[in-house]
Formats: structure tokens, sequence, C-alpha cells
């Protein structure tokens, strides 16, 4: 049965590339009917937190990306946190130390760090050239009793080819001459990453390892293990970095790169994991929008490129506005109520019908505006408030046509003409305007909009007017009549 796995370091948030490979193995776990395993590869003792760890879960939840084995679901093969499994590191680390592939070494930090500079001198590969690989009794002994604690170092066979059949990137081929002896335990016990976790992915019977790019690097160390143990080797797929536009490594400097960060400004999940899963791999045809669901079928290591993968924060908002535009009203109520509750929009806790009906009714005036959720902020002056950001510019411009005191007087007298304040009720006003003044559209909706919102552009004026109330409307009015009388 094929099972694949993620193993994060629970030292800070999901981030997007880790989101990537994490949805890579969870595709191909579903379309092969096998186990996808999340386990937490914590033995970075200081940087590491539970924290940390239930935030990368969090995560996981919100991109709807389960796991059928690990840590908070269990299994046959725990624990699935490395901090738990020391006394099975131990076991192997035995069986290395008693067939001669591992051995113990005592050299200082100072002497490793002489050796490396004589070696960068002499233009060579800094690596551990192997001075405690044959110590004898007496010189263990003797290292002992200075109070030495000693790290144990993996041997690495010399004059070896080390070849990865990568199911990426194709065969790649390593020369264990450049390696040098490694640690795989360090003198407090703890073992390192590329030892860890060797052992975690044959006790859970792991059989295809996918992860990013720069831990190729790390295969050849983690295949030498393999075979010193006498173990089978799983498939290894290394996919690419994702860089920024200008096509260097993501960074801080490039903005968000964690998937809260995200969830954080209103983006939806589906519309996150469609972009990350295009970052790298390329269905067949043309569509780019796939749910979760249609992904699977779809999914193939074959179609998994090996060049890098760009960020192209422009297309993530492209596909997460017309997640928007299809996404259930009600949901989308729920998303933005706490942003307008942070402005003071609407007020906390339980909503009233009244204030849902509100926030139901704007979300969907702005719809076509949005790029994410949290841009509902950007929106309120429009339909909030007595209050009208001065036109500048053309929008003043268009106030001083000469039939603008007409048209407003006109609408003001409609307004309060009305029963009920409604989209059905407002739109048809515009049109008899136009008709009662035999004007163009354009010069009764324009300046109507400028006297009530300051600009040009925005959401659709039979959706303003109810949005501000008849109260707003009619003293964002008389507010701009105010003006034109001054300017008179």
């Amino acid at each position: 049965m094929l099972k694949v796995r993620f193993a994060p370091s629970p030292t800070g948030p999901l981030h997007i590339g880790g989101a990537r490979s994490a949805l890579f193995n969870y595709l191909l776990a579903r379309k092969e009917n096998g186990v996808f395993i999340v386990r937490s590869e914590d033995t970075d003792l200081e940087r590491s937190s539970r924290e940390s760890e239930h935030n990368i879960l969090e995560a996981l939840r919100w991109l709807n990306i389960p796991w059928d084995e690990g840590i908070e679901v269990g299994g046959d093969n725990g624990p699935y946190r490395q901090t738990e499994r020391l006394a099975l590191y131990q076991e192997y680390t035995d069986k290395l130390l008693a067939s001669g592939n591992a051995y113990y070494c005592y050299c200082s930090e100072e002497e490793l760090e002489q050796e490396r500079q004589d070696l960068i001198a002499k233009g060579d590969t800094p690596r551990y050239l192997g001075k405690c690989r044959h110590l004898s009794e007496e010189e263990h002994k003797k290292y002992k009793e200075e109070g030495r604690k000693p790290v144990v170092r993996f041997q690495v066979p010399e004059g070896r080819q080390i070849v990865i059949n990568d199911r990426v990137r194709g065969e790649v081929i390593f020369d264990s001459d450049g390696i040098g002896d490694y640690v795989i335990v360090k003198s407090d016990g703890i073992p390192t990453y590329n030892f860890a976790v060797v052992i975690d992915d044959t006790t859970m019977n792991v059989t295809h390892v996918i992860r990013g790019e720069e831990h190729l690097s790390n295969t050849p160390r983690q295949v030498l293990i393999y075979q010193a143990l006498g173990l089978p080797t799983p498939e290894f797929a290394h996919i690419s970095l994702i860089l920024n536009t200008e096509g260097r490594k993501m960074s801080k400097r490039d903005g968000d790169t964690a998937v809260i960060d995200y969830q954080a400004k209103g983006y939806l999940p589906e519309a996150v994991v469609n972009f990350i899963a295009l970052m790298g791999w390329s269905p067949a045809g043309e569509e780019e929008f796939f749910t979760l669901e249609e992904m699977i079928p779809a999914f193939s290591l074959d179609r998994v490129s090996k060049s890098p993968a760009v960020f192209d924060l422009n297309k993530l908002n492209y596909m997460n506005a017309h997640y928007i535009k299809k996404a259930d009203p009600d949901r989308l109520t729920d998303l933005a109520v706490p942003y307008l509750q942070e402005m003071g929009v609407i007020s906390q806790g339980t909503l009233s019908e009244g204030d849902r009906a509100w926030v139901t009714h704007y979300v969907q005036a702005i719809i076509n505006h949005l790029s994410y959720i949290a841009q509902v902020k950007d929106f309120v002056h429009y339909v909030r408030g007595g209050e009208v950001p001065a036109p500048e510019g053309e929008a003043l411009e268009i106030l001083q046509g000469e039939q603008v005191p007409a048209v407003l007087d006109l609408f003001v007298e409609k307004l309060k003409g009305l029963d009920t304040i409604s989209v059905d009720t407002v739109k048809p006003l515009f049109k008899q305007i136009t008709k009662e003044m035999k004007l163009g559209g354009k010069q009764v909706f324009m300046p109507i909009r400028v006297a009530l919102t300051g600009q040009m552009h925005g959401p659709e004026l039979y959706d303003i007017v109810p949005l501000l109330g008849l109260d707003n409307v009619l003293s964002r009015l008389e507010r701009t009549q105010a003006l034109l009388v001054r300017q008179a």
C-alpha cells in the first residue's frame, strides 16, 4: 500500500511551500487509495513548540487537507513526535554502532572548525575527515575521563556513487567522497534530521517521500543509512522551490508567506488550495479551477515540474475573486462580520436580523470589487455615516454641471415619496429622473453618485442608497447641496 507523510518542524506557522508539500502528498495518497501521515519533527528543542504544532495542524484543517494517521489522529506506528521516539532511535543507533557503520566522535567544536578552515584553504569541500573513526579503547576512556560528550557519526563508505531515481528530477548521482562522516546523534542524545527521518519513514512503512527541493542534498545521507541497516529505500520526489515574481526565493520581504496570513485576510481555503496546487503541477488541458475532489484523479507526479514555481499574488487574488463570486452569500456574510465589527460598523456579539441582512446586502453589493474578504473594510465609506469624502478633480467638476442642483432636488423629492427604501424601490427612480428631466443617464447617475460617495466609481447606486438608509442619504445630499450653494 502507498504511504506518504508530511513531517513539518513545529518552529513557526505553516508556510505556503509546506502547504504545497502537504497537498501533493495528500493528493497522491487519495488517488492511490493510500495513507497520508502527519507527524512532527520537533527535535529542535530550542525553537519547537506545541503552539506552532497546533497552528500547523489548524492550517491543514483550514485547507481541508485531512490526514489518516499521525498527531491527534493516532495509528499503529506512533508516537508521532520525534521527541517521544528517542528509545526507538537509540535501538537503531546501537545497530549501526555494532555493525561498524557508526562510531563515537569526541572532536571539539574548535577542532572541527580548524579542520573546516584547513579544507577551505586547500580549495576542498568542508567535511569531516574521520579523525575518530578508529579510536582505541584507551582513547575512548581518555576522552570520557576528560568529560567530553561524544556525538555519533555515520561512517560514509569511500568511492561510492549514490544514485537517486527521483520521480520529479530523474536520475541524480552523488559522490560519497564529497559527503564526509556526518553526525546522526548529537551529544545530548537527540538524533539529527537525516537519521531520525529514516527511522520514522521505515517504521511507519512510508513508500513515497514527496518534499521540497531543498531536501535533495540530504537524500544521499539518508540513502546510506537505509543501505547500512539493510532497509528498503522509498521512492523520492523533490518538488521545486517557490520563487517570487523576480525569480528569487520567497522570503518575508515579499509579504505574507504563511497560510495563516491568508486566512486572516479572508482568502477562501479552496482558492488557496487551487492556487498552490498549480505552483509546480500542470494538469492536462486548459482548465485552471479545480476543487480538491477534482484534483485527486487529475494529480500525477509525472506532471510535477522540476522548474521553479512562481508565487504570483495577482494570480492568487484573481483565483480568490473567482471563488468569492461563487460562494454562498451566508458564508460570505459570516466571513465579513469580524472585519466590520473590528471597524465598529456593526456591534460586537450576536447580530440582529437587521444587521445580518445589512451585511449580506453590503457584501453582495461590493462582491465584484473583492479579491479577499478583508477588503470589505475598504468600501465602508460608501455606505455608512453622513459624512461624504470630499470630491476632488474630475469628480468635483461633475458637481458643477448646471443640471446638478435640479437633479439632486428631484432625487430627494422622489426618495421622500417612497414607503420603503430598497433596491427594488430605488432602482426605478433613476430612469424616472432621466425621463422627466430629459437628460442622459450619465448626467443623472454621475452627480448623484459623487454627491453620495465623493467618488466617480464604486458599488451600484441602487445598492448604496438602501445600505446608507434614508437619513444618511439625505444628510449626504444636504451637505453636497450646501457645497454647491457656497460655490454658486
